[in-house]
């Protein structure tokens, strides 16, 4: 498996970029963001591919923004 070096620093760059655009964002959506971000990198670094690298985006988003969801509701609760 080779990937090149523009491929990991475009993807090293668009989860900064995430991660410094989700300081002001709900836990939902800094879930969703960090974990697409984190689904990309894995997708790449185990398939290699474009497809699973969209494809770990997808599921790593999904995931990630559950998570989150769960959280707010953690936090409404101990109101």
């Amino acid at each position: 498996m080779k990937t090149s070096h523009i491929t990991k620093l475009v993807f090293t760059g668009a989860s900064v970029a995430a991660l410094s655009l989700t300081n002001c964002a709900t836990k939902t959506q800094t879930g969703a963001a960090v974990g697409a971000g984190t689904g990309a990198l894995l997708g790449q670094a185990i398939g290699g591919n474009t497809g699973a690298t969209v494809v770990g985006a997808a599921a790593g988003g999904l995931l990630g923004g559950a998570i989150g969801h769960n959280e707010e509701k953690k936090d409404q609760q101990g109101r």
